[in-house]
């Protein structure tokens, strides 16, 4: 059961075609550039910059041109940390750059779901497995889904849970099948936003709940670090939400956003303070943010502010669509 695995993405080696995309809210093609900004995983060696554009017409962020879905692989490392599993599952002191970047390790998310247990949940983007380990010793009947042939065959082998391959939609999930979907630092990655959410739509039951996080472009950590930000993630990050445009998306995909809040992130702060550091001259509030204690008060700062550089959206599919 949930063994189906998918062809490996294509060798970084292999061409890239690239997607002159329009708006992934709207469709419109009138774009302003936001920035440009290199890949900054540090074993890519790529020397590409991508560009971050603003639709002029919604608001929406995104990256274009972008690799399309057959090249996007390409920019994946094989040893990309967000698919690992974590060696502890729960309970370490410290988070992991995975942790860090997926915010799994968060205490805003506890106590979120509307079930203690029993429920059935779909993690998209489910990565090394660790959340779906979680859920399940909570009672949770979990299905794990990821673009990753390893993540989910580790998944599989090693925590005994189910986890498919792919994207959605997918054939081996029917409609009105899950009472929750959660998506951790997901969403972003993909080309179609609105219609993975739809089709998330179309799988809960009505009444269900989506629980969605990702990295918040309008937050001021943004404006500090620009291209060296650590929620941009070049070229992997697609769509860069804010919350007005996160929930604009939730919206028109047929949910009913019941709130959006702010997520802290000091390790976020220290993370784009090395990456400011490791481009070259800075500021010395660059160089002062890689340091713990003053990265927590400001990460602090931003979220009393509703200014944290991450957010969670909580969404329902109405009992009546």
């Amino acid at each position: 059961m949930f063994t189906r695995l998918i062809p490996a993405p294509a060798e970084e080696s292999a061409a890239v075609t690239w997607d002159d995309a329009p708006c992934p809210l709207c469709g419109h093609e009138d774009a302003a550039t936001v920035l440009e900004a290199p890949d900054p995983t540090p074993a890519s060696g790529t020397g590409l910059v991508f560009a971050v554009v603003r639709c002029q017409r919604c608001g929406m962020a995104f990256t274009n041109p972008r690799p399309d879905a057959e090249s996007i692989g390409a920019f994946y490392p094989a040893d990309y940390r967000p698919h690992r599993r974590p060696r502890k599952m729960s309970g370490a002191r410290s988070l992991s750059w995975a942790a860090r970047m997926t915010g799994r390790g968060c205490k805003e998310r506890r106590g979120l779901l509307p079930w203690t247990g029993t429920g059935r949940l779909l993690d998209f983007g489910c990565g090394g497995g660790s959340y779906l380990k979680r859920m399940a010793d909570q009672g949770w009947a979990v299905t794990g889904l990821d673009a990753s042939v390893g993540a989910v065959r580790q998944i599989q082998e090693e925590l005994g849970l189910a986890a498919l391959v792919g994207s959605l939609p997918h054939p081996d999930l029917k409609p009105c099948s899950f009472e929750v979907v959660t998506m951790w630092h997901s969403l972003e990655h993909v080309h179609d936003p609105v219609s993975i959410l739809r089709e998330a739509f179309r799988l809960l039951v009505p009444g269900g709940k989506l629980v969605v996080a990702c990295p918040n472009l309008a937050g001021w950590p943004f404006k500090w670090f620009g291209g060296n930000w650590f929620g941009l993630d070049l070229p992997r990050h697609l769509t860069h939400f804010t919350p007005a445009t996160l929930s604009e998306t939730l919206t028109v995909s047929g949910f009913r956003v019941e709130s959006v809040r702010m997520i802290r992130h000091s390790d976020w702060l220290r993370s784009s303070a090395k990456l400011a550091v490791r481009s070259g001259p800075t500021s010395f509030w660059h160089r002062a943010l890689t340091w713990k204690l003053l990265a927590k008060a400001a990460a602090a700062a931003c979220h009393s502010a509703g200014m944290s550089d991450c957010m969670m959206a909580v969404a329902e599919r109405p009992e009546q669509d």
